[in-house]
C-alpha cells in the first residue's frame, strides 16, 4: 500500500491555488456529508433497519471508509474518527427535519461538485480522482493533514 505522505502530496499537486483550496474547504465537507446523507436514505434490509436508525448505508459506508484510513495512517484515522461522528451527528439531525434527507443532500451534492469543478477550473488541473478514484477518500484526509500540520501533530 501507498504511503500516506505519497497519497497527500500527490493530492496536493492539483490544489494550489489559494481559490481552489478555500472552495476545497467548503465543498469537501459538504460533499463527504451530502454523499452519507445520500447513502443514508437508500433504505435497509427491513430486519436491520429496525434494529437502529444508525445502521444503514451511509454509516457502513464511513465504517468502511475508516478502515480504510487506518490502514494508511493510524494517526490520521483517528481524527478522521472525530470528523466521521460530527458527520453522523449532521446526517442524522438533518434526517430529523421535515425536509426530505434525500433531497436536501442532493441538493447539497451537486452545488458542493459544482464549486469543486469551478476551483479546478480556476486551477487549471482535473481533480486527482480522474487518476485514480481513492483520491475521493484521501480529499477529506487532506483537510486534516492540514490541521495536523498547524498544529504540530504528526500523522
Amino acid at each position: 500500500m501507498r504511503a500516506v505522505q505519497s497519497w497527500l502530496d500527490e493530492y496536493g499537486e492539483s490544489h494550489q491555488n489559494p481559490i481552489n483550496k478555500s472552495l476545497h474547504w467548503i465543498c469537501v465537507p459538504l460533499i463527504l456529508i451530502s454523499l452519507i446523507g445520500l447513502l443514508w436514505s437508500i433504505p435497509m434490509p427491513h430486519t436491520l433497519a429496525d434494529t437502529s436508525p444508525l445502521l444503514n448505508w451511509g454509516v457502513l459506508f464511513l465504517a468502511a471508509a475508516l478502515l480504510y484510513y487506518f490502514a494508511l495512517a493510524w494517526r490520521l484515522a483517528l481524527g478522521m474518527s472525530v470528523v466521521v461522528l460530527l458527520v453522523i451527528a449532521i446526517v442524522y439531525g438533518v434526517s430529523l427535519l421535515p425536509a426530505s434527507l434525500w433531497l436536501v443532500s442532493l441538493s447539497v451534492f451537486v452545488i458542493a461538485w459544482i464549486g469543486q469543478f469551478i476551483g479546478h477550473k480556476v486551477e487549471g488541473r482535473k481533480p486527482s480522482f480522474f487518476r485514480d478514484v481513492q483520491f475521493l477518500l484521501i480529499g477529506p484526509l487532506w483537510l486534516l493533514a492540514f490541521i495536523y500540520r498547524g498544529l504540530q501533530i504528526a500523522y
